[in-house]
């Protein structure tokens, strides 16, 4: 865990063994279930758990904060996260049930007792919580659209409620559809990963942060 090291250096002996569990554990299941491509998976600390850490350098949630991870597929961003805030609230939920089942397997070997693994869609939902987190699961518009109603008004942090997504590459036309299709929303604030991260694969990475 090189790359963790290098960017969270105060990590504890026990998140640090979180981790390297957690890859352990997610190339097992990944040989499986195809929850990222295998081709992929030797580059599991920086393109999936290092860039889920990116939301903890644009954040570091306070305790009690309640985060809503949509489309968590194989537990991305929230497991990382939840490792690194034990005192916040992760709920990670996805459509798909073979990969719930992965990440309640991983939560429970993890013995992560701050996070709820749900199956269910994400319109269908009825949560209460501060933040909406994603990594590269659908537009702008159609995440604030399925899961604005979740959250709530209550404000634990240095910045307000909101959704905080991780995108990559040009995304002109989704950030567009979202100001003309959502005029009242926050506005879009767009952070690029490669003021966090040298590795070139975080050139054009980004967060987009909003709020309510």
């Amino acid at each position: 865990m090189k790359l963790l090291t290098k960017y969270f250096p105060n990590l504890t002996s026990k998140q640090l063994n979180q981790y390297v569990l957690l890859a352990e554990l997610f190339k097992e299941y990944n040989a499986n279930v195809n929850m990222i491509s295998r081709k992929d998976i030797e580059n599991l600390e920086e393109r999936h758990i290092l860039h889920s850490l990116a939301i903890a350098k644009f954040i570091s949630f306070k305790p009690k904060t309640t985060l809503l991870d949509l489309g968590t597929g194989g537990g991305f961003p929230g497991l990382p996260l939840a490792i690194l805030f034990p005192e916040c609230k992760f709920h990670l939920v996805d459509s798909i049930g073979k990969k719930v089942n992965v990440v309640k397997a991983l939560v429970e070997h993890l013995e992560l007792n701050n996070v709820e693994a749900l199956h269910a869609r994400a319109e269908s939902l009825s949560l209460n919580v501060d933040f909406v987190i994603s990594r590269a699961v659908a537009p702008i518009s159609d995440l604030y659209r399925w899961s604005k109603n979740n959250l709530t008004n209550d404000k634990y942090n240095d910045k307000p409620n909101g959704f905080i997504l991780l995108k990559g590459g040009n995304l002109t036309a989704e950030k567009n559809d979202f100001k003309t299709s959502f005029a009242k929303a926050g506005k879009l604030h767009e952070i690029h990963l490669d003021h966090y991260f040298r590795e070139a694969y975080f050139e054009t990475k980004k967060i987009i942060y909003f709020s309510k």
